[in-house]
């Protein structure tokens, strides 16, 4: 009995940064993203999940491996194993998509509290506030455990799905079904579903909280299935955000353009409840978000040119890391609150930015996993790298497809 609850202490202590991380990947401009879906298509995209799942747990498992058995962040690698160019193109590139995504996650927190009757000149200055302390004054792990309590109010969408009463059968049915619509909005809308929800962000942050908690190649097992538990339950919210709207938008015929417009035009339809908890919902998602980000670019731009870097840090011991830190924050909360700035253009401009820079990095990760060097006996297998190619191919392929459609005005 005393060994079974040791082993359950130290499953405890290892879980959080796939769950935190995945969670925080349903932020302002996903959850618009599955919104959208759902009031344009109804069920038909709802297949699509089982191919998201799939890859964003394969490819969150290798940046979690290559962090165990390196004990280095992403950044570190690309710095040592590919030179200084390639790391100051991919920091450039990673800072300008976070600033723009961070600004759209801070615009998330604004319109959920505007819904709930909170003007954006208050909420956003005092969330900035509570963001900022919770990271300069916690610890790693009293900040992984305050995200990790925060991301219960997800189950807001789980309920909200249930009173907005949709089609079980059909929704069922539609995620084994593949619905294809030869239109260019469903293009558009498939391909953004993919990129909003694997980002460069995400591999830079979760390789480095892997290191930054300590975990080695000894107890990945556990990390393992933090990180294939957490991609799993990112998209099973997104299963319930997709469904309201379809059962209530789509079915109604109500055209929306973003998550606030989705969480006001459930009030009539499915009940305030439902309209309450989809706000309450999209404030959790961005605020994580606003945090998480901001972190992810700090713990990068760190490690690629050699500063001290970490939550467990004092301010003196890496002044850069949380300044830079500070800058994003106060960077994305004055940004929204700029009278008549185009969030919707914003949104756009950080999911294309997102999408150069994503094949780049998806590259360097196979090619530092399948370095005996670097990854010894933990580097890909045969089978394993074939799936990663074809993997990485698609997603190289839809996202030029989006970037194209984005350039000639489509997206």
């Amino acid at each position: 009995m005393k060994e079974r609850w040791s082993k359950i202490i130290l499953i405890l202590g290892i879980i959080g940064p796939g769950l935190v991380t995945a969670f925080a990947d349903n932020d302002a401009g996903g959850i618009t993203t599955y919104s959208l879906v759902g009031a344009h298509y109804g069920y038909k995209m709802l297949w699509m999940l089982f191919l998201i799942t799939f890859s964003l747990a394969f490819f969150q498992e290798m940046v979690a491996r290559l962090g165990a058995v390196t004990g280095k962040g992403l950044s570190d690698l690309i710095r040592e194993e590919f030179g200084l160019r390639w790391t100051l193109f991919a920091m450039i590139v990673l800072l300008l998509a976070n600033l723009t995504t961070t600004i759209a996650d801070f615009a998330g927190v604004a319109a959920s509290l505007e819904i709930l009757g909170i003007s954006k000149y208050v909420s956003v200055p005092l969330v900035s506030i509570a963001l900022w302390l919770l990271v300069i004054k916690g610890s790693y792990r009293f900040v992984e455990r305050f995200f990790l309590i925060v991301a219960v109010f997800f189950a807001t969408y789980v309920v909200a799905g249930f009173l907005a009463k949709p089609d079980w059968g059909l929704a069922i049915t539609s995620l084994v079904k593949p619905q294809f619509v030869w239109e260019t909005d469903y293009l558009v809308l498939f391909i953004a579903t993919i990129g909003t929800t694997i980002t460069p962000w995400m591999q830079f942050y979760l390789q480095a909280s892997i290191v930054d908690k300590g975990i080695t190649i000894k107890h990945y097992k556990y990390s393992r299935w933090d990180v294939l538990v957490g991609a799993f339950f990112t998209d099973f919210i997104s299963f319930f955000i997709i469904v309201t709207c379809a059962a209530t938008l789509f079915k109604a015929g109500i055209p929306i353009h973003d998550a606030k417009d989705a969480a006001l035009a459930l009030k009539p339809l499915a009940g305030h409840y439902a309209s309450v908890l989809f706000a309450l919902g999209l404030f959790v998602a961005s605020m994580m978000a606003a945090s998480i980000v901001p972190l992810s670019t700090s713990y990068a731009v760190c490690e690629a040119f050699g500063q001290e870097n970490g939550l467990n840090k004092k301010f003196s011991e890496a002044p850069v890391f949380f300044i830079l830190y500070t800058l994003l924050i106060i960077f994305g909360a004055l940004s929204v609150l700029i009278p008549g700035l185009p969030l919707i253009k914003v949104m756009v401009l950080a999911q294309t930015v997102q999408g150069i820079l994503l094949p780049v990095i998806l590259i360097f990760i196979l090619l530092l996993l399948n370095n005996r060097d670097v990854m010894g006996e933990h580097v890909n297998g045969k089978i394993y790298n074939t799936v990663a190619v074809i993997t990485v191919a698609g997603i190289i392929a839809v996202t030029l497809i989006l970037l194209v459609l984005t350039i000639i005005g489509k997206a």
